[in-house]
């Protein structure tokens, strides 16, 4: 399963907004239309954004290649898709990869494709290895909770939370999946749920509001979820309402974890205070699909991921291996091996 192709100089997104109904391809030939798709979410998913940005950027050079003042065209269209969204460090990252790319080539576009296909190929190859890693913490018969979507759809492909329990399941070991249905845009339904379906993985799809009590249950052997951004001490943001299964997950014991490639870590940034939360438009919450579901005058609050203190944190897994405890120590020397 896929979500972005590059393919005779134009980019084409699935539009993740009319799914699981429909499978519409979008075809974008310039960087500005790709900018809104980021922001209104027909592309979404910290390493899918990042992909979907380098490309935007070759589109870029192709537009401004012939001009003068390329690199200052470049840099405006770079500050562009920066402001798309401002949680997921995978664009900031791919953004500024590109413009280390043509900083040193110029108008070179078969480079500056073959650096944007570099970071969609890498994207992948590392999904798979967080997979084979992660699948490794996953007992024989578990059934995992997973928030949200953080699988093919949100990355370049195979998927980062979703990629280890694909790979769990290729060993055998996934007795259930439990989607939650990840309000207000319900990514966990129309996503995360078309994938595992797509995939004849077991799935069961799940109310936002029933997690403790499934957890209370003993029906969950573990939670595992997707990451948008990392601090330097293991704190991090994911899609609102992870905090909260997290926080469900220390009372009754159960292993809490995130899959994110290093990519989607910050460490610039000293703890998870410093993270940027996007604050989206409150008519997502107060209707759905066109149907309005509040009070037209309800005030509404919508940010779209909250913070989870690495506290509740039992690992994080990485392409490079599974990281324990404590997060800064090892998340300084991951780096520092680099």
């Amino acid at each position: 399963m896929e979500a972005i192709r590059w393919k005779n100089g134009a980019l084409y997104l699935l539009d993740q907004t009319r799914l699981p109904t429909a499978e519409c391809w979008l075809r974008y030939t310039e960087y500005r239309p790709v900018s809104q798709a980021i922001r209104s979410m027909v592309v979404r998913g910290a390493p899918a954004i990042g992909v979907t940005a380098a490309y935007a950027m070759v589109l870029a050079a192709q537009e401004h290649a012939g001009e003068t003042d390329f690199a200052a065209k470049m840099a405006q269209a770079k500050q562009v898709l920066a402001e798309s969204r401002p949680t997921a460090v995978n664009l900031f990252w791919a953004l500024d990869r590109m413009e280390r790319c043509w900083l040193a080539c110029g108008p070179d576009l078969p480079r500056l494709e073959e650096e944007a296909r570099a970071i969609h190929r890498e994207d992948v190859e590392m999904n798979r290895a967080m997979g084979k890693a992660g699948a490794e913490l996953v007992p024989a018969g578990a059934s995992i909770l997973t928030h949200c979507n953080a699988g093919a759809l949100a990355t370049g492909g195979f998927g980062t939370a979703l990629g280890v329990i694909r790979a769990a399941h290729a060993q055998g070991k996934v007795a259930m999946v439990y989607a939650d249905e990840t309000r207000p845009l319900l990514q966990g339904a129309r996503l995360t749920a078309y994938e595992l379906v797509e995939d004849r993985i077991p799935v069961t799809l799940i109310c936002d509001d029933m997690a403790g009590c499934l957890m209370a249950q003993g029906k969950v052997d573990l939670v595992v979820v997707g990451c948008d951004r990392m601090a330097a001490n293991g704190d991090f943001a994911n899609k609102i309402g992870t905090y909260s299964l997290a926080v469900l997950a220390k009372h009754h014991g159960i292993p809490f974890y995130t899959a994110l490639p290093s990519s989607t870590i910050d460490m610039g940034i000293p703890d998870g205070s410093r993270i940027p939360i996007e604050q989206r438009d409150g008519g997502e919450v107060a209707s759905f699909a066109g149907v309005q579901t509040g009070p037209a005058e309800v005030h509404t609050w919508n940010p779209s991921f909250d913070v989870t203190p690495h506290e509740l944190l039992t690992a994080a897994i990485t392409e490079r291996g599974v990281l324990y405890p404590p997060f800064g120590q090892n998340l300084c020397r991951l780096f520092q091996e680099t």
